[in-house]
C-alpha cells in the first residue's frame, strides 16, 4: 500500500513515527495505490510453492501512484466516475413521499447518522430507505470488478491488520447473499469475482470430494479462502461446520446468473462445468435408502441443531441444483445420459415434510421447537434463494414456511434480517418484509449505513438491497411478477432498471398502491409472462423492443411501445 500526499496551502511535518501531519492547509489530497502478488488460478498446482503468486506489488503500486498523482483531482475525479456512472445509474429507486416531489435542500443535506436517529424514534423517511438500498448497490460495484477477488465478510474495508473471522468466505449464506443483489440490481459486471472465485474451488474441491466424500466431481465447506481451501475444519464443532453441499449452493448461484443473462456461450465454458461437478458430488454422496429414496447423509442445517440424515436445507440445495444441472444439459444439448441418471434421482428426492407445528421441518425428526429463535433459516432455502418453494406453485409448502418465520420472529442479527426480508417478500407479505426492512435499518445499521452483525459484516447491506427488490419485482417462478410484495408504506413509487430473469429490464411506476405503468424491455427476444394481481399476460417482443403494461379498472393491458 502506497499513499501520497498534495496539498495546498500550509506544511507537512512528519511526527515522529507515527506519521505525516498537515498544518495550516487550506486542502488536502491523499492518492492511495495497493496491490497484492495474489494470483487467482484455475488449476493450481498444489506442489508448486508459487502457485498462487503473480506480480510484484512493489512495482506495480508505485507505476499506478506516479501515473495518478500526473493528473489533477478533476481529471481523477472523471475518470472514475466515467467508470462508475454507467453501472450504478442503470437502476433508479423513488419511494413513498419521494416520488411525488423534489425533496428540498434541507432534506437532501440532512445528515445520515440524524437520519438513522429520527427514523429509529418512528419517523417516516423514504429517502432513507431508497438511499440504503442505492448504497448496497454503491457497495458491490466498489468490491467487486473483473481481476479482484469477491467481496469479503467486509466487502474490502478494514481498519485492522486482521478482519473478524480472517475475511473468509463463508459458503453457507455470507458469500451468496452478497451476490443476490448482482443481476436483479443491474449490476452484472460485479458477478465475474464470485464466478472465478467459484471456478478456483473446483480443482481442489474434486480433491475435498473425493478424500472425505468418496464422490466424483467438486464440493466445499463452510469456510474457504482464496487459496483452494476446501475441506471441513477438521479442529471444529462439525454439528455447524459441516456443510458438505456448500459447494452445490454455489453452483446454483452460478446458474441462477444465466437465467438472468441468457449468454449461451458464458453457460458453456464457464458455468456448466462448476455446475455438472456439483451435480456429480450430489449423485455420488447422496445414500439410497432400503425404500429407494435418496438422503443425504450425513448433513447438517448449518450452524443450528443436530447431525441428521436428510436434513431439510441440504436436500433442498440438491433439489435445486441437480434441477439446474438438467436445465443446463439440455439447454446446451449436452450429457443426456448424466441428465437422465439427474432426473431418476429427483424422482426419489423425499418431499418436503411439515411438521405437528404446521412449520416446514428442519430436520428429517419432527424436533423443530416454536420458541427457537436461531438467526439461521436454512430449511427455507427452497423459497429463497431456490424457487422450489412459492405460494404460486407449492401453497401448502409457503404457509408452513410462514409458520417457520413466525416462530423465528423479527429480530436477529442483521444478515439474517436480511434473509428474513427476502422471504417474507417471497411470501408476498409487504407489509411483514416491510416490518424486516425497518428493523434491519433500525437495529442492524451503523451510523455509516454498514450493516452490524455485529460486528461490521457486509452480508447484511446486499441482503437488504436484494429484498427490496424482491418486494417490488421477482421472476424465480417463469413469470415477471410486478409488485409482488409492496408495502402500504410505500404507496407511490418508481423504479427503473430492474432486471428479470429471461433477461428483462423492466421499469415500474405505481400510484395509490396500484400498478400505474410497466415498461418490460426483451434483450433476448424470450417469449415472457407478466403477472400482476392474479392476471398474466405474454410478453411476446422482439430483441430491444419493449413492452407497456398497465392496470386500468382492474384488468391487465399491454402493447408495444411505439
Amino acid at each position: 500500500v502506497r499513499i501520497a500526499m498534495r496539498h495546498k496551502g500550509g506544511k507537512v511535518v512528519r511526527n515522529g513515527h507515527v506519521g505525516l501531519q498537515v498544518k495550516g492547509a487550506d486542502e488536502v489530497e491523499f492518492i492511495l495505490t495497493a496491490d497484492t502478488d495474489y494470483k487467482m488460478n484455475f488449476d493450481p498446482d498444489f506442489n508448486d510453492p508459487k502457485t498462487y503468486v503473480g506480480v510484484e506489488p512493489m512495482e506495480t503500486t508505485a507505476s499506478w501512484l506516479k501515473a495518478a498523482m500526473a493528473l489533477n483531482y478533476k481529471r481523477l475525479m472523471r475518470r472514475h466516475l466515467a467508470d462508475y456512472r454507467p453501472i450504478f445509474t442503470r437502476v433508479s429507486l423513488s419511494l413513498g413521499a419521494d416520488a411525488n416531489k423534489a425533496l428540498t435542500r434541507t432534506e437532501l443535506e440532512k445528515a445520515t447518522p440524524d437520519r438513522l436517529a429520527d427514523y429509529r424514534r418512528g419517523v417516516a423517511d423514504p429517502y432513507l430507505e431508497a438511499l440504503y438500498y442505492q448504497f448496497g448497490r454503491y457497495l458491490l460495484i466498489s468490491s467487486s470488478r473483473a481481476g479482484n477477488l469477491p467481496a469479503n465478510l467486509q466487502g474490502l474495508w478494514l481498519a485492522n491488520s486482521d478482519a473478524p473471522w480472517h475475511a473468509d468466505y463463508h459458503n453457507n449464506i455470507n458469500i451468496q447473499m452478497n451476490y443476490w443483489p448482482v443481476m436483479q440490481g443491474g449490476l452484472q459486471e460485479c458477478a465475474k469475482p464470485f464466478v472465478d472465485y467459484v471456478r478456483t474451488l473446483v480443482k481442489p474441491g474434486a480433491v475435498t470430494a473425493r478424500d472425505y466424500f468418496g464422490a466424483r466431481g467438486w464440493t466445499a465447506s463452510i469456510s474457504a479462502n482464496p487459496f483452494g481451501f476446501t475441506a471441513p475444519l477438521r479442529d471444529r464443532d462439525m454439528s455447524w461446520n459441516l456443510s458438505p453441499v456448500a459447494g452445490p449452493w454455489l453452483a446454483a448461484q452460478v446458474y441462477d446468473i444465466y437465467t438472468f443473462s441468457r449468454d449461451k456461450e458464458w453457460l458453456k465454458n464457464e458455468a456448466y462445468p462448476i455446475i455438472k461437478g456439483a451435480a456429480l458430488f450430489c449423485q455420488d454422496f447422496l445414500w439410497r435408502k432400503p425404500n429407494g429414496n435418496y438422503t443425504v447423509a450425513p448433513s447438517t442445517s448449518p450452524e443450528h441443531g443436530i447431525v441428521d440424515d436428510g436434513v431439510t436445507f441440504c436436500q433442498a440445495v440438491v433439489r435445486e441444483l441437480l434441477t439446474d444441472a438438467v436445465e443446463a444439459a439440455n439447454i446446451l444439448g449436452v450429457d443426456q445420459a448424466e441428465s437422465a441418471q439427474w432426473q431418476d434421482v429427483l424422482r426419489h428426492l423425499p418431499p418436503y415434510r411439515i411438521g405437528r407445528y404446521g412449520q416446514l421441518m428442519e430436520w428429517s425428526r419432527d424436533i423443530d421447537d416454536p420458541k427457537d429463535e436461531h438467526r439461521h433459516v436454512n430449511h427455507l432455502f427452497g423459497l429463497h434463494p431456490g424457487h422450489t418453494v412459492s405460494w404460486t406453485h407449492t401453497p401448502e409448502l409457503a404457509k408452513a414456511a410462514r409458520v417457520v418465520l413466525e416462530h423465528r420472529g423479527d429480530g436477529a442479527t442483521g444478515w439474517s434480517m436480511g434473509w428474513k426480508l427476502n422471504l417474507w417478500a417471497r411470501l408476498l407479505d409487504g407489509n411483514h418484509a416491510y416490518k424486516l426492512y425497518g428493523n434491519l435499518l433500525k437495529n442492524g445499521t451503523a451510523d455509516n449505513l454498514w450493516d452490524l452483525h455485529p460486528p461490521f459484516q457486509i452480508d447484511g447491506n446486499f441482503g437488504g438491497t436484494a429484498g427490496v427488490t424482491e418486494m417490488l419485482l421477482q421472476s424465480q417462478d417463469g413469470d415477471i411478477h410486478l409488485l409482488p410484495a409492496l408495502p402500504d408504506a410505500w404507496a407511490d413509487g418508481e423504479v427503473k432498471g430492474l432486471c428479470a430473469r429471461g433477461n428483462f429490464v423492466v421499469d415500474i411506476t405505481w400510484r395509490g398502491g396500484q400498478l400505474a405503468e410497466a415498461r418490460v424491455r426483451s434483450n433476448s427476444g424470450e417469449a415472457g409472462v407478466v403477472r400482476y394481481k392474479g392476471q398474466t399476460l405474454p410478453v411476446d417482443v422482439k430483441q430491444g423492443e419493449t413492452l407497456v403494461v398497465t392496470w386500468e379498472k382492474g384488468k391487465l393491458q399491454a402493447e408495444k411501445a411505439r
